[in-house]
Order: structure tokens, then C-alpha cells, then sequence
């Protein structure tokens, strides 16, 4: 097991030294235990493997990308964000709503495309109304962070949950007779909300903006929508017995999504007499990260055949005891400090297992339900990601915009909206949680 734990922080570091090649060096990872379990130093072989390997996540996170670059690329985003700030007296208000609606794209589709999306439509503003745009994109970006973990599509991480859990989409809303996770973070988009209103508080100039900007195809948005209606109707689907339908039922959110992410690409070239849009939509796929979930899957098992994950759970047991409320308040404080600085992908997908096994160890042994904590840990690595500017890929992605447009973006301009925001968020947005679950 030492040696399984000592390969295991290596490759993390190196997946946080250099964060182009975390692909890579997790592939390399899972290819090091491979031939650990080859050699017979551990019971891992190819075929636990490919067990290992959560196909109907990397299918519905590649479906979503392409439904979400075609949504994009219609235009729409912009043109919703342009109604609302036409209906909003002064700039304090266009800010809140420009969060918001981040806020709610986010809940639907990834993080970094929402602030790809609502980005330019803040910083056109800012310039129209010749104030900064930084605080303006920052707000953008830390709204999108805290919704992403709203519903089952909205993040990577809450995709990883849900496979990993056997969650479907409903239950992100309501589970085992309880509010799921989405009440909690809408109750803390509430209070982060009433924080972007103070902070933004002296912005009372009034805006005026036009309606310029014109939907090329509604298609996208109804496929945007019908994937999330088919996921909710999937999730309602009796479980077959065996054999080929029980397979599919397996991938079935992974085939919703990709299914309709081809219908929509192979009407863009039927519409357009050739292969371009396939073309551009295979380019818009983030492979990296579809490499990376893949490569972790399988290190992950690895570790876990080592002895790994159940020691990991054993000491979070000591730590926490039989006490559940301190198991809780541990996992979420630990969450926000440690993905301020590192990726929650990977944090979130080493973490899951250690979850489940110390809620098996809670209570004498018998063990408890595990929800509570699988959420406490989704809302805390989520939320951490706000109190640094590199602590999520949309607070580098908003950063990135504002230095292409000659902005010069200071750590104290990202802490002075971060960390109120996501204090807010966490109090309020944690703590909903431990009412709704406490156990």
C-alpha cells in the first residue's frame, strides 16, 4: 500500500505542476498500475480496467460539449443577456443580472462556456458605460463556478457524482423524501447575490442598451432543453434484468446527450451543404478533460486495489469520529481550502471513494447514508475554486478575457469579490444542506 500511496502523490503533484500535460501524467498513471498489477505486485488487471472506465460519463460529457458549442454558436446566450439588461435601471443591477444569468446557464452547461458566453456582453457594457470591466467579468465568472454544481450537467465534478453515486438527474433536485443539492445552492446564489449588490453598491449609473443581436437557430436551444427534459425522463426508466437492454440503460444519459448532439450536427451540415460544422464542433470538444476522466477512472481503481482509498477513509474516521456533523463540517472545510488551489476534478474523483468509505465506517461500523457528505463535498471543492483567481477554469478563462482586451486583472480585484461571495455562499449554501440532511 506505501508504494501505491507514494505513486499516487506523485502523479497528483506532477497533475498540479503542469497543468498541460494533467492528461497525460494521469494517463501515465493508470498505465503505472496497470503494469504494477501485470507485474503481480497488486490484483489490478485490464479488465477491472475497463470496468473501471464510467463510459456513460465521458458520453454525456461529450454530447453536452457539442449541444453546448452549437447553443453558442446560434447566439442566443447573447441575445438573453442583452433582454434582461435592457429591462434594469442602473449598472449595480446590470451586474446582478448578468450573474445571475451566468448563474443559470451554468446550471445547465459547463462552466468555462458560460463565461465564453456572458463575457462579451459585460465587457461591451463596461465600455459602453466607460467603467472597468474587471469586476464585472469576475462576477460573471464566480456565479457560473457556484451554479455549475446546481444539477446533474452543470459541472464536471457533478457528473462525476452522479456516476459515481448512480444519481440520476432528478435527484440533484429531491432524494430519499429531501431537497437535493439544487435548493441549497440556490439558496446560496441568494445570499451571494445580496453580496455582488453591496459590492456593486456606488454603480448607480443608468444603462441603456439595445437589442442588436439576432438568433441564427432556435434548434440548439430546444436540443439544449430536450437533453435536460430526456435526462429527467430517463431517470424514470425501470431497470432490465440483463443482456443488451441493461447495457444500454447503463449509457443511457450518455446516449441522450450524444445523440442529440449528433442530430444537431448532422442538421448543421445538412443545413449548410457541407462537413464544416463537424468539423468545427469535433474541434470545440475539450479532449483534455475527456482524456483526464478517462485516465483517472482507471488510476483511481488502481489505488483503490491497493488499499489506498480504504485507509484514507479509516483516517477521516479518526479524525470525525461516529460524530456526523464534524465528519461534514471537515469534508466541506477541507473542500473550499484545497481547491482554491488545485482542480476539483481530480480532487472530486480521488475523494468520492474515500467518501463513501468513511460513511460505511460512521456509526459503530454499521454505517450511514452517504449523501449528505457526497454533497457537503461537491458544494465545498465548487465553491472553493472563488476565493483564488486560479482556483477554477472559468476565473482563468474571465482572467484571459480581460488580458486580451489590455485589462490588468490584481489579486486583491479577484479577493475582493471572491471571498465575500463565496463565504456567503458556503454559510448559507452549506448549512441549508445539514438542515435538509442532518442526521
Amino acid at each position: 500500500m506505501t508504494l501505491a500511496l507514494i505513486l499516487f502523490v506523485l502523479f497528483y503533484i506532477l497533475m498540479l505542476a503542469v497543468q498541460q500535460y494533467r492528461p497525460w501524467v494521469a494517463l501515465g498513471g493508470a498505465g503505472t498500475f496497470l503494469l504494477l498489477g501485470k507485474l503481480g505486485v497488486y490484483d489490478f488487471t485490464l479488465a477491472d480496467a475497463a470496468r473501471a472506465v464510467d463510459f456513460n460519463v465521458l458520453l454525456m460529457m461529450a454530447g453536452m460539449m457539442g449541444t453546448v458549442f452549437l447553443f453558442i454558436q446560434s447566439k442566443m446566450p447573447a441575445r438573453l443577456a442583452e433582454e434582461l439588461i435592457a429591462h434594469v435601471p442602473d449598472v449595480r443591477w446590470a451586474v446582478s443580472v448578468l450573474a445571475l444569468l451566468a448563474g443559470f446557464i451554468s446550471a445547465f452547461v459547463d462552466n468555462v462556456a458560460t463565461v465564453l458566453m456572458v463575457a462579451p456582453v459585460g465587457l461591451a457594457i463596461a465600455r459602453r458605460l466607460r467603467i472597468s470591466p474587471v469586476p464585472v467579468l469576475i462576477a460573471i465568472a464566480v456565479s457560473s463556478n457556484l451554479q455549475g454544481a446546481a444539477t446533474l450537467v452543470g459541472d464536471t465534478t457533478s457528473i462525476l457524482l452522479g456516476g459515481f453515486a448512480g444519481m440520476n438527474f432528478f435527484d440533484f433536485f429531491w432524494m430519499e423524501g429531501r431537497p437535493g443539492i439544487f435548493w441549497s445552492v440556490e439558496l446560496g446564489a441568494l445570499a451571494s447575490l445580496g453580496v455582488l449588490f453591496w459590492l456593486f453598491r456606488d454603480q448607480r449609473q443608468p444603462v441603456h442598451v439595445e437589442v442588436e443581436t439576432k438568433v441564427e437557430d432556435d434548434v440548439p436551444t430546444a436540443l439544449l432543453l430536450l437533453t435536460v427534459g430526456l435526462l429527467i425522463a430517463a431517470s424514470f426508466l425501470p431497470e432490465p434484468s440483463g443482456g443488451v437492454l441493461h447495457l444500454l440503460y447503463t449509457l443511457r444519459s450518455g446516449l441522450v446527450c450524444m445523440g442529440l448532439c449528433l442530430f444537431g450536427v448532422a442538421r448543421a451540415c445538412w443545413r449548410s451543404r457541407s462537413l464544416t460544422p463537424l468539423g468545427e464542433t469535433a474541434r470545440a470538444l475539450d479532449y483534455d478533460t475527456l482524456l483526464l476522466l478517462f485516465s483517472l477512472f482507471i488510476l483511481l481503481e488502481g489505488v483503490s486495489k491497493a488499499g489506498v482509498i480504504d485507509a484514507a477513509a479509516r483516517m477521516f474516521h479518526s479524525a470525525a469520529g461516529d460524530e456526523p456533523l464534524r465528519l461534514y463540517l471537515l469534508l466541506v472545510a477541507a473542500s473550499v481550502g484545497l481547491s482554491a488551489f488545485i482542480d476539483n476534478i481530480p480532487y472530486v474523483a480521488a475523494m468520492l471513494p474515500v467518501v463513501q468509505g468513511v460513511a460505511a465506517l460512521m456509526n459503530g461500523g454499521a454505517g450511514i447514508e452517504p449523501e449528505l457528505f457526497y454533497f457537503g463535498l461537491l458544494t465545498g471543492a465548487t465553491l472553493g475554486g472563488n476565493l483564488t483567481p486560479i482556483g477554477a477554469s472559468a476565473n482563468i478563462a474571465a482572467i484571459g478575457i480581460l488580458r486580451k482586451n489590455g485589462e490588468c486583472v490584481r489579486t486583491s480585484d479577484f479577493l475582493r469579490i471572491g471571498v465575500p461571495f463565496t463565504l456567503a455562499a458556503v454559510l448559507v449554501g452549506a448549512g441549508s444542506l445539514w438542515l435538509f440532511w442532518g442526521v
